[in-house]
Formats: structure tokens, C-alpha cells, sequence
């Protein structure tokens, strides 16, 4: 739904446009100083080791699609319009929201092609994660534990889709999505959440696609080694956790950091971060940025290990709930 631009905007939604701009225009710049044949190649061969470091392409996969669709800028501007009035209303979603979860398993290898009780445990780590239920909720020695969130949405395993093929990996240019390029379509995704599991290669964990983009290509992605708790899932990051993080940006949410030095995630009860964080971080870690906060390395949108990250924050909450409210660009999923 796209919104009046006339519509009387309180400061609070005059500041976030302010920072969604500067967000897209740093996004815009970055994406100019890089060739397309850069990008992950469909057939890249896959890694042999395990990534010592979080790969999400999320931020990435943004820039190339601001940069092939020159509407989606527009219309991620009117959802953080549309999301700071409904925070600021105290418009947001009560009780529980049930999203039932459709997995595309595409397979070359046994290994690849992951069983239902490894996706049905990364439904259940899911349900943990977004309803403060995940055993390490209550770490001790958080300095953050007072804007921890219990978040309110249940996953439900709808369905699960298999094919087998040929390629080694897919890259991060969404054909694993498209049926015509040997991947899966998407299943009716303005209901229902889908998450692609595949090889990605180049080291990436997973990406999803935010809000406001083709629902042709919506949903998450995650390489089958990521997924879940058991099976293939693999050391540091076989807790789970690449699917909540990826959720969280299909969900609006940025990288804590706000993927620039000292950047903006849009979230008010986020400290500022220099950069991503990596492995697990000793407790009182801070920021250099201005006022050196405690950095919030815990938070499910920076880049440490599985066991490093068990929390959103209350402000993360807020915008995740926002876009499921009426007007919401995921109002259809309520």
C-alpha cells in the first residue's frame, strides 16, 4: 500500500525518512563502485571449509534490486513512513501471529537434500528465538536485559518442496527462486513465508529479501549447511540462528550496525556499533562511535556466532510488528 506524501508526520517519522535516505543514497554509492561481475557466480564451486565468519547477502541483494527496480526505493520509503506512524500510535499487532513456513529444498548431493526433522528444528528453534523461549534468554551478566523482547509470532511447518539438481551452488541473485532457472517458485508468498534451502557458495550463510520488494522473489534463503539444529548444521553457526537473523530482515530489520561505520539501524533502542561483530565478543565490549556505548553484540542482527546472539530488542519488536498492521506491508499474512 503506498501512502500519501501530504499526510502530517510527527519528528520522530521526519528523522527516520532522514536516515532511510541517507541508508539508500550510501546503498546507491556502494552499489555504483562495484561490477555485477563481482557478484556471486550461479555456478561457483563450494567452498571446501566452513565460513570462519557470518555471510549474510541481505544488504548486498538490496543494492542490486534498488539498482534493477527504480520503484523500490519509493516504496521502501513509504514503509518506513508507514512504520514509524504505527510505532509512534502504539498501532501494533496483539497476541500471537501464526506464519506458516514453506521450505524449497533444492539438492544436488544426499547431504544437501536435509531432512524434515533438521527443518522442523529450525522451526522450532524459530518459535524459541522470536518468543524469549531459547535456553540462553536469560544469560547472565547482559547488560541488555532490560529491552529484551519477546517478539509474539509462532512459525508453522506448512509445507516442504523438494528438486534435485545440477548446480553446485546458486549465488545471491534469486534463481534458486525461479522455476524457469531450475529452482523452486515461490508458494503463495503474500501468505505465507518462504525459505529457500540450497547451496549459496561464496561463503554466504543466508539472505532474505525486505519488505517492499517483487513477491515473485520473496522469503528467505539458507545454505543447507545453516539450517536448524541437527543433520548437516555445522559449527559456529548450528544453532539455528542464520534463519532468525534472516527472518529479522524479511521482518524490516537492519543490521545492527546499519551497514556503514557508526551507521543507523532504525531502531531506538539499539546502541551504534562500529561494524559487525564476529565469534562472540567479551561482556562490556564498546562501541568507538560517539558516547563509546556497550555494544549490543547479542542482538540477533550482528554477525556473531550462533552461541553470541540470543536476543531482539523491544524497539525491534515494535518494527517487526508494525508491518504486519493494517496498512502493514505484510498486513496480508494477519
Amino acid at each position: 500500500m503506498l501512502y500519501n506524501c501530504n499526510i502530517n508526520i510527527n519528528k520522530q517519522t521526519v528523522y527516520i525518512m532522514k536516515k532511510f535516505f541517507l541508508t539508500v543514497s550510501a546503498v546507491m554509492i556502494m552499489f555504483s563502485c562495484n561490477n555485477e561481475d563481482n557478484s556471486i557466480s550461479e555456478t561457483e564451486t563450494t567452498e571446501a571449509s566452513v565460513s570462519a565468519h557470518r555471510g549474510c547477502a541481505s544488504e548486498e541483494v538490496l543494492q542490486w534490486q534498488l539498482k534493477e527496480n527504480p520503484g523500490l526505493a519509493k516504496r521502501m520509503q513509504d514503509i518506513e513512513v508507514a512504520t514509524s506512524q504505527m510505532i509512534s500510535q502504539g498501532r501494533i499487532v496483539n497476541g500471537v501471529l501464526e506464519i506458516p513456513v514453506v521450505f524449497n529444498v533444492l539438492y544436488r548431493t544426499s547431504s544437501e537434500n536435509i531432512s524434515q526433522a533438521q527443518l522442523q528444528s529450525q522451526i522450532d528453534v524459530l518459535n524459541k528465538d522470536f518468543n524469549a523461549q531459547n535456553s540462553d534468554y536469560n544469560t547472565a551478566n547482559n547488560p541488555y536485559s532490560s529491552v529484551r523482547a519477546n517478539v509474539g509470532i509462532r512459525f508453522v511447518l506448512d509445507a516442504i518442496n523438494r528438486k534435485s539438481t545440477n548446480k553446485s551452488s546458486w549465488g545471491t541473485r534469486d534463481a534458486m527462486k525461479k522455476s524457469n532457472r531450475g529452482g523452486l517458485n515461490p508458494t503463495s508468498p503474500t501468505t505465507k513465508l518462504n525459505i529457500w534451502i540450497c547451496t549459496i557458495g561464496g561463503g554466504i550463510l543466508g539472505y532474505a529479501q525486505f519488505p517492499g520488494g517483487s513477491s515473485a522473489t520473496d522469503g528467505v534463503v539458507c545454505d543447507s549447511r545453516y539450517v536448524g539444529t541437527t543433520g548437516t548444521a555445522t559449527y559456529p553457526f548450528n544453532l539455528g540462528r542464520t534463519a532468525t537473523h534472516e527472518v529479522g530482515h524479511w521482518m524490516n530489520l537492519r543490521h545492527i550496525w546499519g551497514d556503514a561505520t557508526c551507521g543507523s539501524d532504525l531502531v531506538s533502542d539499539t546502541p551504534t556499533h562500529n561494524t559487525a561483530n564476529y565469534g562472540v565478543p567479551a561482556v562490556g565490549h564498546r562501541s568507538t562511535c560517539s558516547g563509546t556505548p556497550l555494544e549490543m553484540y547479542m542482538n540477533y542482527m550482528d554477525y556473531t556466532d550462533d552461541r553470541g546472539m540470543y536476543m531482539f530488542s523491544n524497539g525491534q519488536k515494535s518494527r517487526m510488528l508494525a508491518i504486519f498492521n493494517v496498512g502493514g506491508s505484510r498486513a496480508s499474512f494477519r
